[in-house]
């Protein structure tokens, strides 16, 4: 069985910082670009960060560009969200994802249809 876990939220004061880590199982996500999603209650899933399949390219929301960091251990099967500067407009829902092509266009990486695989969430209050 094929599963995203997501850990490392919880509640912080704005300005602080969190560490999101998603760890696959049942199977290798190394070769397939990964990516963070998040859903704030009442809104739709939108796209926070992603990074490709070797971690040579980075794609970030506007919105958290200069205060979010994503990375990926491939030898661990992991990827990791390095949120810094939070702020409550930050709460939401964090999901893991991964996508099911290896190359796929800039374009793309944004785009929720690309990822295949999600894990359960994880949520993250910041207080004001």
């Amino acid at each position: 069985q094929v599963q995203l876990v997501e850990s490392g939220g919880g509640l912080v004061q704005a300005g602080g910082s969190l560490r999101l880590s998603c760890a696959a199982s049942g199977r290798s996500f190394s070769t397939n670009p990964m990516g963070w999603f998040r859903q704030a209650p009442g809104k739709e899933r939108e796209f926070v960060a992603a990074i490709s399949w070797n971690g040579g390219s980075t794609y970030y929301a506007d919105s958290v560009k200069g205060r979010f960091t994503m990375s990926r251990d491939n030898a661990k099967t992991t990827v990791n969200l390095q949120m810094n500067s939070l702020n409550p407009e930050d709460t939401a829902v964090y999901y893991c994802a991964a996508a099911t092509r290896r190359f796929i266009v800039s374009r793309d990486y944004y785009s929720r249809k690309e990822y295949e695989y999600w894990g359960q969430g994880t949520q993250v209050t910041v207080s004001s």
